[in-house]
C-alpha cells in the first residue's frame, strides 16, 4: 500500500478595491463612530448600505445615519477562534439588525458563552480604539440593556467626512492540507523520479498530464498510465512583470504553457535559459532539474526547430 501524499497549501493574496460614494461615506462613517445606512426608493434602510437597490437595481444615494444599538437576529457560536479572528476568545456570530434598519449586518458578539446568546437579544457596539475607515472599526458587539426604538428614526446625513477612505485593501487567505488522489499520487512519484507520467482516456485515448483520474471530456475513469516528455513544446505564453511575494526570480519572466510530447493536455511552467522576450509560440523546451527537487525547475529551450502551429494547434 503506497503512502497517502499529503501537503500544507497556502493560498493568499491582497484584495484591492476603490470605493464609490456610498461605500466610502459607511467606512469613513465607521472611523469617524458613525454608522451610516442607504434609503430604498421604497423606503426600506439598508446597513451595511450598497450602490445599487438589489431588487430594482436604482442607484442610491440618500444616506440616513442609524444607531449603534440593534437586535440580533440569529447566530452561530464560535468556541475556538481562528488566526486573525475578530476575537481571540470564543465569541458568537450574529447578524444584528440595528435600530433605524431594515437589514442585518455580520459581525461577532462578545459573550461569556453561547448560553449568554439568544435571538433577540439586544446589542451595542464597541468601537475599535484606533479606527482606519473599515469594518473592523467595529472591534465586535457586547450585549446592551436598551428597548428597541430608543433611539428614534435615521436621521439624514450628507456623508461629508475629512479625508474620506476612497479604497481597501483586503487580504484574502486560505490554509489548507492538500491530499491528491491515486493518478496525482502517481504523477508526483513519478516526478520524483524526473518522469512525466500521464493517463489515457479509454474511450477517445487522449492523454492528460497532470492526470485526473477521469477523463475531463468523457467523463470515463482512467487508470492506463503512459510517460510522456520530458521535452515539449511552448503553446501559449506570457511575461511577469510584477514581483510574487516569498517569490525569488527576478521580473520580467516567462510563464508558459506546455505541450509535453505525447500529451494531449498542455501544463504550466516557467520558461528560462532565453531572454524573455525572445520566447515565443512554438518553442522546443526541456525541463530542468535542480538538485534535491522533486519537480522541475523550469524549462528551457532545446535548440531544436520551433515546432509546426499545425503540431500543436488544438492545445493553445
Amino acid at each position: 500500500m503506497p503512502d497517502i501524499l499529503s501537503a500544507p497549501l497556502v493560498v493568499e493574496f491582497p484584495f484591492t478595491r476603490s470605493l464609490g460614494p456610498v461605500q466610502s461615506a459607511f467606512l469613513t462613517g465607521l472611523r469617524e463612530r458613525t454608522v451610516l445606512g442607504v434609503r430604498t426608493g421604497d423606503g426600506k434602510v439598508l446597513v451595511p448600505p450598497v450602490e445599487y437597490d438589489p431588487v430594482t437595481a436604482e442607484e442610491l444615494h440618500e444616506l440616513v445615519e442609524v444607531a449603534a444599538t440593534g437586535t440580533v437576529t440569529t447566530w452561530a457560536w464560535n468556541p475556538r477562534p481562528r488566526r486573525d479572528q475578530p476575537l481571540d476568545t470564543p465569541f458568537a456570530w450574529v447578524l444584528v439588525r440595528l435600530d433605524g434598519a431594515d437589514t442585518a449586518l455580520l459581525h461577532v458578539l462578545d459573550a461569556s458563552g453561547p448560553e449568554a446568546v439568544r435571538t433577540g437579544m439586544r446589542v451595542r457596539v464597541r468601537w475599535a480604539q484606533d479606527r482606519t475607515g473599515a469594518i473592523t472599526d467595529i472591534a465586535c458587539f457586547e450585549p446592551y440593556g436598551s428597548e428597541p426604538g430608543e433611539a428614534g428614526e435615521p436621521a439624514p446625513h450628507e456623508g461629508e467626512f475629512t479625508e474620506p477612505v476612497t479604497g481597501i485593501v483586503t487580504p484574502a487567505r486560505l490554509d489548507y492540507t492538500y491530499t491528491p488522489g491515486r493518478a496525482q499520487s502517481a504523477y508526483l512519484e513519478a516526478l520524483a523520479d524526473r518522469r512525466v507520467v500521464g493517463e489515457r482516456c479509454p474511450s477517445c485515448r487522449k492523454v492528460y498530464v497532470p492526470p485526473r483520474g477521469a477523463c475531463p471530456t468523457c467523463g470515463v475513469a482512467t487508470d492506463e498510465r503512459v510517460e510522456v516528455g520530458p521535452r515539449g513544446t511552448v503553446t501559449t505564453y506570457c511575461v511577469v512583470n510584477i514581483k510574487a511575494k516569498n517569490l525569488d526570480i527576478e521580473v520580467p519572466y516567462v510563464y508558459a504553457h506546455i505541450a509535453l510530447d505525447g500529451a494531449d493536455l498542455a501544463l504550466h511552467a516557467r520558461i528560462g535559459g532565453i531572454p524573455y522576450d525572445q520566447v515565443r509560440m512554438g518553442l522546443r523546451v526541456e525541463p530542468v532539474w535542480t538538485e534535491g527537487s522533486r519537480h522541475p525547475d523550469h524549462y528551457r529551450p532545446t535548440g531544436e526547430p520551433d515546432a509546426d502551429y499545425d503540431a500543436y494547434k488544438e492545445l493553445v
